[in-house]
């Protein structure tokens, strides 16, 4: 499967005007691409593309609610007047409710799964005949490695996030049976620093935050831009969501006893914050209309995610550990024979 490089490619980012899709529609307008962003919030997708403008990128503007499919295939349809083709389509809506499940109303939960999970599913919906229509491309969309393993204080934004994993997976093997070279990528990010801890409702009395470390929304749209010109099944950013995977495809017990010693006191801040507090669950929050969010004293770096971008040297690094390891054990085996 073949992908065009990015500065051939007409590009949508939904969910761009705060956090990792404003990152993300940056860096594509920055490497080329002709980029259609959305969102609900008309001042950040009007302060995004001023800046894609002033740096001479290329940029079009469609507002919109992802709860709604008729709003989503409007994107869709701007794209297509436009520029007459989609080759990326990038979905990254989120919003959440952080509390425990017996405090959430039925509103609230059906809410997070309207806009996470069918969101997502609609976008590809309006996305998909126009990329059979070009002959290929690229779906990638942003679920979390709550997709892998749920959170306490996220019941609803875990379900959204898994029901995202297994849409793609019987998506992707539907697209493989027809032969349609369209690349279906996940990407999951660990915790990022954006607006979005910002942006969730609470009902746990404090401003929530994600268990640290933090990564910067940067790596997850390197991610994605690798993805948008390498096909790519799952993509997990950030060091440590590698290490939760590990662990979880392990042991689920086990990370069931290490949530239950960090999950619930490490996604509380000592910040009061109101339930009445501003919020993006129904409405935009124009103000968190920015690409980091308020943590960027716990940003760490991520090793392995340099490797996952540099494909050679991480295959040729792993390579030489398994000849040493071949070599340490040959020497051992050796040295055991002499002493016999």
């Amino acid at each position: 499967m073949q992908l065009k490089p990015i500065a051939q490619q007409v590009v949508v980012v939904v969910g761009a005007s705060s956090g990792i899709g404003r990152e993300t529609a940056l860096l594509f307008a920055q490497q080329g691409a002709k980029v259609v962003i959305s969102a609900r919030s008309e001042p950040g997708l009007s302060s995004l593309a001023d800046e894609i403008r002033q740096a001479g990128g290329e940029v079009t503007i469609v507002t919109a609610d992802v709860s709604i499919v008729e709003q989503v295939k409007a994107i869709a349809d701007k794209a297509i007047a436009i520029y007459g083709r989609i080759d990326t389509w990038v979905h990254a809506s989120a919003t959440s409710v952080f509390s425990t499940f017996d405090r959430l109303t039925p509103e609230e939960f059906k809410r997070v799964i309207d806009v996470n999970l069918m969101g997502q599913v609609y976008g590809a919906m309006v996305a998909l005949p126009y990329l059979k229509q070009e002959g290929g491309g690229a779906l990638i969309h942003i679920s979390s490695m709550e997709g892998r393993r749920a959170l306490p204080f996220q019941s609803a934004y875990s379900s959204a996030k898994h029901g995202i994993e297994g849409f793609l997976e019987s998506l992707r093997v539907e697209l493989a049976h027809e032969g349609v070279p369209i690349s279906v990528t996940s990407v999951k990010p660990s915790v990022i620093n954006t607006p979005f801890y910002n942006n969730g409702k609470t009902k746990l009395g404090v401003k929530p935050t994600g268990i640290p470390p933090y990564y910067q929304p940067s790596l997850v749209a390197k991610a994605i831009l690798q993805a948008a010109e390498h096909p790519t099944r799952d993509v997990i950013v950030g060091d440590v969501g590698k290490v939760l995977d590990v662990l979880q495809r392990l042991s689920p017990a086990l990370v069931d006893s290490l949530l239950l010693l960090i999950g619930f006191k490490g996604q509380k801040t000592d910040e009061l914050k109101a339930e009445t507090a501003s919020h993006n669950l129904y409405e935009p929050v124009p103000e968190n209309d920015t690409v980091e969010g308020d943590f960027g004293h716990l940003v760490v770096p991520s090793l392995t995610d340099w490797f996952d971008r540099h494909p050679p040297i991480k295959w040729g690094a792993t390579a030489l550990i398994g000849l040493a390891g071949i070599a340490l054990v040959t020497s051992k085996m050796l040295s055991n024979k002499q002493q016999v």
